[in-house]
């Protein structure tokens, strides 16, 4: 399982193929492993995550304690590991986003914008009552809410109240676009602008060491293949070097005979007179 911390920026559209599509962008940044749960000390298997940093004043005693030889941040966030699945990761360890890619599926979960208090028409999507006489006020009112007998409002009957601020979770969303730090997920996140987004899919999460180490790795190597072929160049042009050498000698030597042939002739001229 992989995973990242990601904040809402705004929803805007690409183009597909031919069609313009509605997306999402979620800013993301590197995030740091806090703390590893297991079922021994905690119960259930878990990575704490630590993401955005904090202003150093604003930050409590046991808070410090707890993200003791790390960066302080201001969102800590827990993903709950299958018990058949085995935690590799260690607390320090860091990742970002270079664990996705364009066009794999992914799951998010966010807090939804608050409604405040909202009727039944908005919370629930009552049509209303008619609007002919008789109605007067109570167009958008929510009706008779059964019978008067149990003398109390059954639990769970819909009926104006809060709306919203609620965590959602959506799943199997696409990966259309990743530039630098920035997901473009297909269709509408929950949430406000800069609200936090926890993400994950399947496959595996990819160190930033681990990745760096990598990179290194590939550099290198590219530098040892433009070394050989800069070798090769080298002896190829030395060779073409040699051989217009040898071109030029035998031109040379060529004139020199021809030049020799035309003195025998003259001197066999002469002798002839």
């Amino acid at each position: 399982m992989k995973f990242i911390l990601g904040k809402k920026v705004e929803m805007t559209q690409i183009w597909k193929d031919e069609k313009v599509v509605a997306v999402t962008k979620i800013k993301t940044a590197p995030c740091t492993v806090v703390q590893v749960k297991d079922e021994k000390t905690d119960g259930y298997k878990a990575v704490q995550v630590g993401f955005d940093l904090k202003k150093e004043k604003n930050i409590k005693k046991p808070q410090k304690g707890h993200m003791k030889g790390l960066e302080n941040f201001r969102y800590l966030r827990e993903f709950r590991i299958n018990n058949n699945e085995e935690i590799l990761l260690k607390k320090g360890d860091r990742f970002d986003i270079s664990s996705f890619e364009a066009g794999e599926s992914i799951n998010m979960t966010s807090v939804s914008k608050g409604r405040g208090f909202q009727g039944v028409v908005k919370r629930h999507g009552f049509k209303g009552q008619i609007k002919t006489h008789g109605t007067k006020d109570q167009v958008r009112m929510p009706g008779s809410i059964g019978a008067t007998g149990p003398a109390h409002v059954f639990k769970g009957t819909r009926m104006g109240g809060r709306m919203g601020g609620d965590q959602v979770t959506i799943k199997d969303a696409d990966i259309l676009k990743i530039e630098d730090d920035t997901i473009f997920v297909k269709g509408g996140v929950p949430g406000a602008r800069n609200s936090l987004v926890l993400i994950n899919a399947k496959g595996d999460l990819k160190i930033l060491e681990a990745v760096k180490k990598e990179e290194k790795e590939k550099k290198e190597e590219n530098i040892e293949e433009t070394v050989e072929k800069a070798v090769e160049k080298k002896a190829e042009v030395k060779k073409e070097e040699v051989k217009k050498e040898a071109k030029e000698e035998k031109v040379e030597d060529k004139k020199e005979e021809a030049l020799a042939k035309e003195e025998k002739k003259e001197e066999a001229k002469k002798e002839d007179k």
